[in-house]
């Protein structure tokens, strides 16, 4: 398993900025989160393959900027909007396979009433199809007030589209929606691909690794009995540590104490 940092935990620092420190600091995996959508552009893509090729860089995933817009631009009524947003999309998974990485991370749609949750399957089967004939694979983030943040929406969507079910499960998303990351490694099962990790505590969220009370080698063992077989980013807010050098110190901590 690959464990890197995402560029996310420096927002609002920019992407490009973001992803040299990662550099600089020897972590050797991220995940780039786009911040605007000018960073789509092909010589900005450039700066950021320049970046991550100068350091040795593995780029395992990349996150759109347009998650708070996704119900407006992909699960809405209007077709238009919705073409417009699938090419959004398309470049990402351009972007992807041009950084080498292989998954490209949705918060998806909240709950309206345009879509019932199976109306909600076959749309982001529809996107993930776009996405895989343009090189990557898309996967549904359980981000807390989206209707994928419901455990049992994820239960239904991994029955509903079988094989093409694919997941990224986020620790504190986890905490936030009311249930225990081990439940949704355990029901999800092979479907996840890919972890945003963080601690937390009964006070606390959203920790850095090894900061709160989180058991991170129950966890892992739970994902290989589970039959995972992806990576990993750390993935925190900018709230979540002080300096700079507190993360990075976090993150070498964690590492060498899962020996990875």
């Amino acid at each position: 398993m690959k464990t890197g940092l995402s560029t996310s935990c420096f927002y609002p620092l920019l992407t490009e900025e973001s992803l040299r420190l990662v550099g600089k600091a020897g972590v050797k995996a991220t995940e780039i989160f786009f911040n605007a959508n000018c960073e789509l552009e092909k010589s900005f893509v450039s700066i950021l393959k320049d970046i991550k090729n100068e350091y040795g860089t593995s780029v395992l995933a990349v996150h759109p900027t347009m998650s708070l817009a996704e119900s407006f631009m992909l699960f809405s009524a209007y077709e238009r909007r919705y073409e417009e947003g699938l090419d959004q999309y398309k470049r990402y998974a351009e972007i992807a396979a041009e950084l080498g990485a292989k998954y490209i991370i949705m918060h998806g749609g909240k709950p309206n009433r345009v879509l019932d949750d199976h109306g909600y399957f076959e749309r982001f089967a529809g996107i993930a199809e776009a996405v895989r004939r343009n090189g990557a694979v898309l996967l549904q983030e359980n981000v807390v007030n989206f209707r994928a943040g419901d455990l049992s929406v994820l239960s239904d969507m991994k029955e509903y589209l079988g094989k093409d079910a694919a997941f990224c499960i986020d620790i504190k998303q986890c905490v936030r929606g009311g249930y225990s990351p081990f439940e949704a490694i355990k029901l999800l099962g092979g479907c996840v691909k890919h972890l945003h990790l963080s601690d937390n505590s009964p006070e606390n969220d959203c920790m850095l690794p090894l900061r709160g009370s989180f058991d991170f080698e129950r966890f892992f063992g739970a994902c290989k009995a589970a039959g995972y077989a992806g990576n990993a980013v750390v993935e925190v807010y900018r709230d979540a540590y002080g300096e700079y050098a507190e993360l990075f110190a976090s993150y070498n901590d964690f590492i060498k104490s899962l020996n990875f």
